[in-house]
């Protein structure tokens, strides 16, 4: 899926032939309020982790695949063309990106810190840029790399917030603030969530290691009160008087469980499963599980509408072994993970590397043995 192709540069006549088209899409985009990424951490039977997420958007986001090396200067974009942070990465990271921007929105580290950028809508508040640091200060969509290239754990990253500051910078493709949040997790099971409300971070521990989009993470945790009866064990049947009343099929544990694409929804039914699941051993057979997950969550084009016009659908998904540091991905027209094995590469290199997620509709022939 991933080669070492060079310079990010390749691909901007397309982005510049599309341009049109994305910024009317985004202005659509923008208006709306629905967002569907899901995000989550299982723990494997000999105490490793994996994570996954899914990504959706209402217009092409043109990912590629991208490996930063260690010690590869960095820096963010601040408001009006300013300069904002600027740092020189401890560590590599892999993962994708979005529209061209030298910035991860879903990757993993040489260390196995783990995360993803998701929409927030509605309630993302930034820092003001004229009353920050710009030494200190860094565009909502440059947090993630960050992270990824300069720490090892989530305690670190926790610890290095104290003065940072998100600030609100419009995205040039998107002309708007991206309204995001963060999630984190590294290889030893801990989980974070950063999320910018009113100016400020707020960091919570995750012990769940869940998370979708709107309304705050609080929040999420306070709903979860309202289905603390779920259960993967079927119910027992309802006795009235001489009457019994057994359940219709297997399943009934989980009856109640909400089935929409909403973030509170998909929050408790991401929360369903990796709470659920058995654990299997780090590598393929934790990766196959962390599939299933996933696929629960996948969005056709079509199912969200806006005006009976198609929103946004999953256009990719990524699954990383923190174990073993491979990071996977699929495509909306290759469903079929592809893997990126980060120790393949020189992570002393001087450059980026980078490859399209390029689509392949067809499928394999299944051989057959002669008779």
């Amino acid at each position: 899926m991933i080669g070492h192709s060079g310079s990010l540069a390749r691909s901007q006549a397309k982005r510049l032939r599309s341009l049109g088209a994305v910024l009317l899409a985004a202005s659509m985009f923008a208006s709306q309020t629905a967002s569907a990424c899901t995000s989550f951490l299982i723990r494997t039977s000999d105490n490793g982790a994996v994570y996954g997420r899914t990504m959706e958007f209402g217009f092409e986001l043109e990912s590629r695949a991208m490996v930063i090396p260690r010690n590869y200067k960095l820096s963010s974009s601040g408001a009006d063309g300013k300069p904002a942070a600027s740092w020189t990465g401890k560590y590599a990271a892999v993962g994708l990106n979005a529209l061209g921007v030298t910035a991860l929105v879903d990757g993993m580290n040489e260390k196995g810190l783990v995360g993803g950028i998701l929409y927030f809508p509605g309630f993302a508040g930034y820092a003001d840029a004229a009353k920050s640091d710009p030494a200190k200060s860094l565009a909502p969509w440059d947090v993630l790399t960050w992270a990824l290239t300069n720490f090892a754990t989530v305690a670190e990253v926790k610890a290095a917030l104290e003065g940072m500051a998100v600030i609100g910078v419009e995205q040039p493709l998107m002309k708007m603030v991206p309204p995001v949040h963060y999630t984190l997790h590294d290889a030893s099971g801990a989980s974070l969530v950063i999320e910018p409300i009113d100016g400020k971070l707020k960091v919570y521990d995750n012990p769940l290691g869940v998370m979708t989009n709107s309304p705050p993470f609080d929040w999420h945790l306070t709903n979860l009160r309202n289905y603390v009866k779920l259960s993967p064990h079927n119910a027992p049947p309802l006795k009235i008087g001489s009457q019994s009343f057994a359940p219709l099929g297997e399943g009934s544990g989980m009856l109640g469980i909400p089935g929409d694409p909403t973030p509170p929804s998909r929050f408790l039914r991401a929360l369903g499963y990796t709470l659920s699941v058995q654990p299997r051993p780090s590598g393929i057979e934790s990766i196959r599980l962390a599939e299933h997950i996933v696929n629960n969550f996948d969005i056709p084009k079509g199912w969200i509408k806006v005006a009976g016009e198609p929103l946004e659908y999953t256009q990719w998904s990524t699954v990383a072994d923190l174990t073993n540091r491979v990071f996977y991905v699929k495509t909306y027209t290759d469903p079929v993970l592809r893997a990126i094995d980060l120790k393949s590469f020189d992570l002393d290199a001087k450059t980026i590397v980078s490859a399209e997620l390029k689509p392949g509709m067809a499928a394999p022939t299944l051989p057959f043995a002669k008779p």
